[in-house]
């Protein structure tokens, strides 16, 4: 049956055009933005999923960028520590020496005073903005990362201990070999002192070492970590522009057909006016 009042062909096909421009509509969009999912109306499963990992992967940016610092703290104390060891050393070898008897022990004590003033420099110099870990032994955490194990949110941290190289550079410059009280029980009481505070610089250019080590480790950690939060946040949100483009021609082709098909039932009206000549 025809009517002039209602027109089923037209509202088909306008229905129609419609659909078509919303996807042409919709595909524009992702080409122009890169996304496939901008706000929950296109999928408020994969959105809320998505913000949180980029809330994650932010703050693991951000502690990463923290741990830099540390790191570099870390490092110039580490070096520090190496440096004490290595005047330690230098310092057991001079004592060793000095136990001989026909030996110039002032020239020798000349040595010593002089390594001892050389670990005094290294321990004021061994600091990275103001921070200082080689004057304490104090223990230091470091925030390193978070966690949502079983839906609750928390820290992850680890801890080091601060080193006392100034306490290795006293018990050292107290020793004093050239005076004539210098027995050869003295010399030996030295040479051990001297031993024991290079097994307490060994330990601490270690401890310095191992905490260089572990940070380095958690911060190549969360570098991959992030890459990966962020890669698959991309999987979720972002639109495959191959897909998008071969959408976008055949919305095109679409919507030529369905203004065609518009125009073609918008005629009908005009052909019931046949029926009245």
């Amino acid at each position: 049956m025809s009517s002039i009042l209602t027109n089923t062909s037209a509202m088909t096909a306008l229905q129609t055009l419609k659909q078509v421009n919303q996807g042409l509509n919709q595909t524009q969009d992702r080409i122009s933005t890169g996304l496939k999912i901008q706000s929950a109306k296109d999928n408020a499963s994969y959105f809320s999923i998505s913000q949180q990992m980029k809330g994650d992967s932010g703050m693991y940016k951000s502690i990463n960028e923290s741990l830099t610092m540390t790191a570099n703290s870390v490092s110039t104390a580490s070096l520090g520590a190496s440096t004490v060891n290595d005047l330690a050393q230098q310092f057991v070898e001079q004592m060793s020496f000095a136990q001989g008897t026909a030996v110039d022990k002032s020239k020798i004590q000349d040595t010593l005073d002089s390594l001892v003033s050389q670990m005094k420099t290294t321990i004021s110099q061994a600091t990275f903005n103001g921070n200082n870990l080689v004057n304490g032994t104090s223990a230091v955490t470091v925030v390193t990362g978070i966690s949502r194990s079983s839906g609750t949110f928390s820290t992850t941290t680890m801890s080091f201990n601060k080193v006392d190289l100034s306490a290795i550079a006293s018990a050292l410059g107290q020793i004093n070999i050239a005076t004539s009280t210098a027995t050869s029980s003295v010399l030996a009481a030295g040479l051990a002192t001297a031993q024991s505070q290079l097994t307490a610089a060994i330990n601490a250019a270690t401890t310095m070492g191992v905490a260089e080590t572990s940070l380095s480790t958690q911060q190549d950690f969360l570098s991959n970590l992030t890459d990966k939060l962020d890669t698959g946040v991309g999987d979720m949100v972002d639109a495959n522009m191959e897909e998008e483009a071969a959408k976008l021609q055949s919305y095109q082709v679409q919507q030529q057909l369905a203004t065609q098909s518009l125009s073609i039932a918008n005629q009908q009206p005009q052909n019931i006016l046949s029926l009245f000549r």
